[in-house]
């Protein structure tokens, strides 16, 4: 039988591509919010991170979020973002 491939992305904060299930999407919605999308599937510009607040603190420091979504993004909304990670994923 033949295994289907899965898809991969690259995280935004360590650099390290994984399985796409295994990452967070955030998205940047068409009224420039930037949320955390848990299902995958909202409509907007999507960017990729892994599961841990760690590599969250790593994209603010090389503006990840900025270059993934092509505008400036506030700390306050990278702030936001961390102690989000931290609620869901330790």
């Amino acid at each position: 039988m033949i295994k289907k491939k899965q898809p991969q992305r690259l995280c935004i904060g360590c650099g390290i591509q994984k399985d796409k299930k295994e990452m967070v999407r955030i998205v940047r919605t068409e009224d420039i919010q930037i949320i955390i999308d848990e299902t995958g599937k909202k409509n907007g510009r999507g960017a990729y991170i892994c599961k841990n607040a760690e590599c969250m603190k790593k994209a603010l420091k090389s503006r990840g979020l900025d270059r993934s979504f092509k505008i400036p993004v506030s700390k306050e909304v990278y702030e936001n973002l961390v102690l989000q990670m931290e609620d869901l994923y330790g």
